[in-house]
Parts: C-alpha cells; sequence; structure tokens
C-alpha cells in the first residue's frame, strides 16, 4: 500500500489460526498446489470498486491487527445452492502492521485508510529486528 493513499480497506478476524506464521504457512500450502488465494463472505460489499483500488484486507488474529493482504478483486459466486457470497481476491504477499488490539465482532468491517495501521517495516527506524508483540509494547509505553 502506497502511504497517503485514501484506499478502502476491509478487516476480518482470522478465525482458528493463532499467528501470523500460520497463516503464511496456510497461505504457502495453498500456492505450492497452484491454488488461488482468496477469502469468502457471505455479505457482498456495496463500496467493492473503492476496496479494490490499493485496498487491503487486515487480519485481525488473537485480538490485534496483525497483518495485511491486499485485495485485488472481489467477485460474486453462488454455491451449489444457488446462494450468492463475495470472493475476495487476495494478493500473495502479508505485510505485517503496528499490532493494534481490536474488539471481536462477526463478518467483516469497512476501514477507512487513515485509520488502518501502518506497516511495520515503515513504523520506526531500528525497531524492525524487535518481534512484532515487543514492538506493540514498546509503542504502548511510547517509546517507539
Amino acid at each position: 500500500m502506497v502511504q497517503g493513499s485514501m484506499a478502502l480497506h476491509l478487516m476480518k478476524l482470522c478465525v482458528g489460526v493463532e499467528t501470523v506464521e500460520q497463516l503464511e504457512q496456510s497461505q504457502a500450502r495453498r500456492l505450492r498446489r497452484g491454488q488461488s488465494l482468496f477469502h469468502d463472505t457471505r455479505m457482498m460489499p456495496k463500496r467493492a470498486d473503492e476496496i479494490t483500488d490499493g485496498g487491503s484486507l487486515y487480519w485481525v488474529i488473537k485480538g490485534r491487527f496483525q497483518v495485511r493482504q491486499a485485495i485485488v478483486d472481489i467477485t460474486r459466486e453462488t454455491d451449489k445452492e444457488g446462494r450468492g457470497y463475495a470472493r475476495l481476491h487476495l494478493g500473495p504477499d502479508l505485510h505485517r502492521v503496528v499490532p493494534r488490539g481490536h474488539r471481536p465482532f462477526q463478518g467483516w468491517r469497512y476501514m477507512d485508510a487513515a485509520k488502518a495501521p501502518q506497516d511495520l517495516d515503515t513504523a520506526a527506524v531500528g525497531s524492525e529486528d524487535l518481534p512484532p508483540e515487543m514492538q506493540a509494547e514498546l509503542r504502548a509505553l511510547g517509546i517507539l
């Protein structure tokens, strides 16, 4: 994501995933099998055009924003019973973000670019060698 971009993002709980590494491994297995990366959701975003114009899916893992993934397309799909759903087509790269807590919610939510957590690689010079959890604690204390 280009800093300063006014893209519209989505946030989603990453259910069943305990760590960013677990998500990375799961997606790497899919890619090795030649499968594309996507996430299916019941509701179609009404603002899909804004999302696919540079937006990301911000994954909430264990109660915190921890990583984002580009949303490259959103399509309408239909299951075997004729029910419609939205398929979020995802880019292959996971970008760690400044960890920030978020309370549980159902489904997905829109998130304006101004409220999106900053990527870790651009957040603080010299902090890249620290584990994300330690970075979050240091930020909470105002040290980073």
